[in-house]
């Protein structure tokens, strides 16, 4: 039995990827704090023959989300690969230029971002170690690799997690344990920032189950709307 834990799981790319990996025979943990959106996606998901469950948690409460990934390996035996995608915030997020940006905004991205991967991480990377095999797949925007004056505060702490994430990557090398960052050059389903264009979940998905199979070497996959996937040093 295989299963992929998504956290931060939406309509839209958490679904997508939950698509990719169930077509595969993956079960699916969908968590994120609404627990009526999550079983309309259960619902989908089961429709379409795939196993799905519902864990919901707010990856600001450390607690509750490390208990999410607990039930979720429970429930499906073990968790093999994690994606956490602490992306389409913008709707939820105070977005700052550079010089009005202040310590409280930057606080409140890295808080979701850098630190909810972290916590995530820690509830399942020992029992990968211990297997000798697992997937841990990290999702920012692409302004973690190239910075967006228009959503500075933003970009700060997706960098953070890009550094951090490259960082496990290394030290993971040989464990049979897999980390790496998926950079998101556009929008997902709508634009968002005037002038990015927007890219449908399904042309993105494809990057997560190549990082877990194929590519597996890799720190890293860019993906961009002209059609360029390619991985970074």
């Amino acid at each position: 039995m295989t299963s992929i834990a998504i956290v931060g799981a939406g309509p839209q790319l958490g679904l997508a990827i939950a698509r990719t990996f169930g077509s595969q025979g993956f079960d699916v943990a969908l968590i994120s704090r609404n627990r009526d959106k999550l079983d309309g996606l259960v619902g989908l998901l089961t429709a379409e023959g795939i196993t799905a469950g519902a864990f919901p948690a707010d990856v600001l409460d450390r607690d509750a989300l490390t208990q999410a990934l607990k039930d979720a390996a429970t429930s499906f035996g073990r968790v093999d690969v994690l994606e956490y995608s602490p992306v389409g915030t913008f709707g939820s997020t105070v977005l700052t230029a550079p010089s009005g940006t202040g310590p409280s905004h930057v606080e409140a991205e890295m808080n979701f971002q850098l630190y909810g991967a972290i916590a995530a991480t820690r509830a399942v990377l020992p029992a990968m170690r211990e297997a000798g095999a697992g997937t841990l797949l990290f999702t920012t925007g692409a302004g973690s690799i190239w910075p967006d004056p228009r959503v500075a505060n933003v970009n700060a702490a997706a960098a953070a997690l890009r550094n951090w994430v490259k960082n496990l990557h290394g030290e993971l090398a040989g464990t049979g344990v897999q980390a790496a960052h998926v950079g998101i050059d556009s929008s997902i389903g709508v634009s968002v920032i005037p002038g990015v264009e927007a890219a449908t979940p399904e042309e993105i998905s494809p990057l997560y189950w190549e990082l877990h199979t194929t590519h597996r070497d890799e720190a890293e996959r860019i993906f961009r709307l002209d059609g360029q996937t390619f991985p970074r040093s």
